[in-house]
This record gives structure tokens, C-alpha cells and sequence, in this order.
């Protein structure tokens, strides 16, 4: 699906630190900003945490709705002053001309696992009366917290599916003002931190002891991050936008192959990356850069290599930042979009954090370490679980 759409204002929140700022700095040092940590049973793994989420208040108006998940959001959407610019954006759309598209894949399902070992579920055998399900735990509930908070009241809904959510949102938001339903988009990220992913990764035997290496021969997994992210999605001449960041394209696909596997030939990635560059109008090699899924799996890295070659962009310059902020799951899309566009302003192509060398029976050109070059056209790969894939096809003009 073609686009040419700008994205107007965009903020992402991560383990890099709270901003475009951080993140900025972070890409261009090469350094990961993940942290060792310990499960329960004494297994070892990389997690990527956003510093400073136990101390963020929620608005008093908004405190049903308080868990790990909101507080993030909140925390993104008060960062680069994001907040202020769709509050300007609805004084001259109005509050119905937008909406909100927001990506996650548990939600605040950790708020649910903490009700669940109150003394209070113990004595009872229940969870509390009160317990704001809707508000927390409830897929809805980071849709809802940010059109309340922003206070807008155009279409508000949540995609989740999987690691390819908040990729899918801007698929969702190109839609919606295609169709008039309404006039700009604010498209987000959300996922956070909590043991149901943890120990869900765990017992496939998908988390990396030490931090992931992707697209490396000796990479044994994942690492887990939590990020929030938003973009502020709309035509170019809504806000009298001229150059900067534009979603060109979406490319959408659902290869259904496997529960956890991606399909062995890469159907989906390629499926999904076909569909990205036939709307956006581009061929394989007017693609300058890929920012790859490369989470640091077997299956999944060499899936999405195969891919790469099969639609002939082995040669295009390619990384993963998982290495350095974790897999953020349902906010993997976001995240991609915000660094992508931080490396288009800053004349960089990013390395790949953690990963000494590239398994040699892969054919990307994979990136070791970031280094300057122009970013004029991108792809941001997100392949998620159940074959649910999704590629933006990003462009930077003057």
C-alpha cells in the first residue's frame, strides 16, 4: 500500500534513554544499552528497562489507569514535546479529525500478575472487585489511556500482532485518512516489561543468557526491551509540511506458517517487503538502507537473510538495534521508524550492536559497526509470531 504520508512529529522512549536525544547519541556511539539480569529460577538474560518508570504519576483523572504499560506511554508522549504538538495539531483539526492507532502486545498484563499475588487474591481465591481490568490489562487500555490523555476523539483502536503491532499501526492510520475517516493519525508503540514475556520467551528457549547477537553464527536469542513511541501521521499539507520523514509505503502479510516459526522460505518477509516497495513505487535497489527484525535467533535471523536475497537486496546496507535496546515486541515498529528517521536526519548508517561477525552463510551486507553515509529510501522490517509481518518503507526528503 502506497502512502506518502508525512510523519510530522515522532518521539520514542527505550533503554537508549527518554527522547530523540538519546537515542540519537546512542545509535551513533554503537553502544547497547541493555542490562544482565536473573529469572526467578536463576537463568540469565539481557533485558532492556526504561529507567525512572516506578516514579512516573499518572494524572489524577487518568489513575484507573495506572500500570507499567501507561506509565510508558505517558512517559513517550511527554518527551520532544510530542504531547504539545498534537494538542496543536487537534486546534486546527479539531479534536475528531484525530486519531489514535496505538501497537502492543501484552499490554498491561503485569498490572493482572501483581493482582494475582496480592494478599487479597490469596484470601479470596479471586481478584479484587476493584481491579481496573479495563483500564490496565484490557489490549484497549493504551489506546484508550492516549486518546484521553491527548484528548482527542477521532477513531481509537490497538493492533496487536505480535512483534509486528506498531509497524501495522501505520498501515491502520494510512487507511483511515485515506478513507476521510479522518484527518492525521497519532500512530504508537507500547510494550513493557513483565513476566508473562519473560518467562514465555524463557520456555521456548528463546532468550540469549548473555544479549542477542544478530545475524551472527553463534547469536542463541533474544533479549527482552520495553520502548514507547509515537508518530504524528497525516498529509503533508495538513501542517504545511515540506521536507523530513515520510511513510512511503506499507507492506502487510500473514504467512500463518507456524505458532512461533517464521516459514523456512521466507514467504511472509517477502511477501511483506514485496508489498512495501510496490507502494512506495521503489525497486530493490533504490532501497539505501534495512533496518532489519534481526532479532538474534536461529530460525528467524536466517529467515529473514533469505528473504533479503530473494528479493534482491542482499546488497543494500542493513542492522538490527536489538542489540542495543532489546526486542521491544509490539513497539519494535515504532522504534524502527523513530531510529530510522534519526539516522536519515543524521547522514548515518547504524551498526549492529553486539555482533563481532556475520554468519558467513548468510548474504546480507550487514553492517558491523555504523558508519556516515546517506539514508534517502528504507525499509523497517517487523516479522512477528503466527507469520503476522509487516514492512514500512520509509523516505527522507529535502
Amino acid at each position: 500500500m502506497g502512502t506518502g504520508l508525512a510523519i510530522h512529529r515522532y518521539t520514542v522512549t527505550s533503554a537508549f534513554g527518554r527522547g530523540l536525544a538519546a537515542h540519537r547519541a546512542g545509535l551513533m556511539s554503537g553502544r547497547s544499552g541493555l542490562s544482565a539480569h536473573a529469572l526467578a529460577d536463576g537463568s540469565p538474560c539481557a533485558i532492556g528497562r526504561v529507567a525512572g518508570l516506578e516514579d512516573v504519576a499518572m494524572p489524577a483523572s487518568l489513575a484507573r489507569y495506572d500500570c507499567r504499560n501507561n506509565r510508558l506511554a505517558l512517559l513517550a508522549l511527554e518527551a520532544d514535546g510530542f504531547a504539545e504538538s498534537v494538542a496543536a495539531a487537534i486546534r486546527i483539526l479539531g479534536a475528531g479529525g484525530v486519531g489514535v492507532v496505538v501497537g502492543t502486545s501484552t499490554s498491561g498484563i503485569g498490572a493482572t500478575e501483581a493482582a494475582y499475588r496480592a494478599p487479597a487474591f490469596a484470601e479470596r481465591g479471586a481478584l479484587a472487585a476493584d481491579f481496573p481490568y479495563r483500564e490496565t490489562h484490557n489490549v484497549f487500555s493504551c489506546g484508550d489511556f492516549c486518546r484521553r490523555y491527548l484528548g482527542a476523539k477521532g477513531p481509537a483502536l490497538v493492533v496487536s500482532t505480535a512483534c509486528s503491532s506498531s509497524a501495522k499501526a501505520f498501515g491502520v492510520a494510512a487507511r483511515l485518512i485515506a478513507s476521510g475517516t479522518c484527518r492525521a493519525v497519532v500512530v504508537g508503540g507500547v510494550d513493557s516489561l513483565c513476566d508473562t514475556t519473560l518467562y514465555g520467551f524463557h520456555s521456548l528457549g528463546l532468550l540469549s543468557p548473555t544479549g542477542p547477537r544478530p545475524f551472527s553464527a553463534d547469536r542463541d536469542g533474544i533479549a527482552i526491551g520495553e520502548a514507547g513511541g509515537f508518530a504524528l501521521v497525516g498529509p503533508a499539507d495538513v501542517f504545511g509540511a515540506r521536507g523530513g520523514l515520510y511513510l512511503a509505503g506499507v507492506g502487510d502479510s500473514a504467512d500463518a506458517y507456524h505458532m512461533t516459526a517464521p516459514h523456512p522460505e521466507a514467504r511472509g518477509a517477502c511477501a511483506a517487503i514485496a508489498a512495501a516497495l510496490g507502494g512506495a513505487g521503489w525497486r530493490p535497489e533504490d532501497v539505501d538502507y534495512v533496518h532489519l527484525h534481526g532479532t538474534g535467533t536461529l530460525h528467524n535471523d536466517a529467515a529473514e537473510d533469505l528473504g533479503l536475497a530473494h528479493m534482491g537486496l542482499a546488497a543494500a546496507p542493513a542492522s538490527s538495534t536489538k542489540g542495543a535496546v532489546g526486542h521491544t515486541l509490539g513497539a519494535a515498529g515504532i522504534c524502527g521508524a523513530a531510529l530510522v528517521g534519526l539516522a536519515m536526519d543524521a547522514g548515518y548508517l547504524p551498526g549492529t550492536a553486539n555482533t563481532g561477525a556475520r554468519d558467513p552463510s548468510f548474504h546480507s551486507n550487514l553492517l558491523l559497526s555504523g558508519r556516515p553515509g546517506a539514508i534517502r529510501r528504507a525499509l523497517v522490517n517487523t516479522f512477528g509470531f503466527g507469520g503476522s509481518n509487516c514492512t514500512l518503507a520509509l523516505e527522507w526528503r529535502p
